[in-house]
Parts: structure tokens; sequence; C-alpha cells
């Protein structure tokens, strides 16, 4: 008994390069250091205000 098996289709060759890109930059956006740096100014506001009234 012989098993007659499809042919495979052939692979996208884009495809793994298209993959490789899906990982994203290897540093922070725009928007997330924005977003840092906001926070560590709220940071130095609220410890320079706890220092002000701190007796």
């Amino acid at each position: 008994m012989k098993i007659h098996l499809a042919p495979l289709k052939p692979r996208n060759p884009l495809v793994a390069a298209a993959r490789q890109r899906a990982a994203g930059a290897h540093r922070p956006s725009q928007q997330a250091q924005r977003a840092s740096a906001r926070r560590l100014l709220q940071r130095e506001l609220q410890a320079l205000d706890h220092h002000r009234h701190s007796p």
C-alpha cells in the first residue's frame, strides 16, 4: 500500500524578514521617553515640596 502525499506549498521568502521586523525597536519610543521624563519631574517636584513643608 502506497501513501500519496500532496506536495508542500513553497515557503514565502518575505515572511522570515517580516517576522524579524515584528520584534520592534531596541530602545524606548519617543512617547515612552516623554512619559518617563514627566514621571521623573513629578517625583522631583514632590520631593522639593516635601522638604519645604517638613519642619
